[in-house]
């Protein structure tokens, strides 16, 4: 069981950077990959980001790839998800998340993850 806590959500301008960040507890952590997921109420949640295990390869959604940097600190338990150059359409609650097993191709299939968090809310200005 993993328990997944979010923080560094906002309200911020078109243009500015965010740091959100997803503290794990409970089985070791970093036997977990670990992925970044949006949702705007009424859409289905979408893929953002998504890290291995180790932390040496990372995937990103085309919508954001070159704006937002997935990393993890294993020594923290803890995973981060830069968010720079943010946008309006970026509003949504951004939600982390984690899967015993490898990413492969499924690394951004929401029904792939095991654990969620609650969520927090990012909203860009214009």
């Amino acid at each position: 069981q993993v328990q997944l806590v979010e923080s560094g959500g906002g309200l911020v301008q078109a243009g500015d950077s965010l740091r959100v960040s997803c503290a794990a507890s409970g089985r070791t952590f970093s036997s977990y990959a670990m992925g970044w997921f949006r949702q705007v109420l009424g859409k289905e949640r979408e893929f953002v980001a998504a890290i291995s295990r180790s932390g040496g390869i990372t995937y990103y959604a085309d919508s954001v790839r070159g704006r937002f940097t997935m990393s993890r600190d294993n020594a923290k338990n803890t995973v981060y998800l830069q968010m720079n150059s943010l946008k309006p359409e970026d509003t949504a609650v951004y939600y982390c998340a984690a899967r015993g097993s490898y990413l492969g191709d499924t690394y951004s299939t929401v029904g792939r993850y095991d654990y969620w968090g609650q969520g927090t809310q990012v909203t860009v200005s214009s």
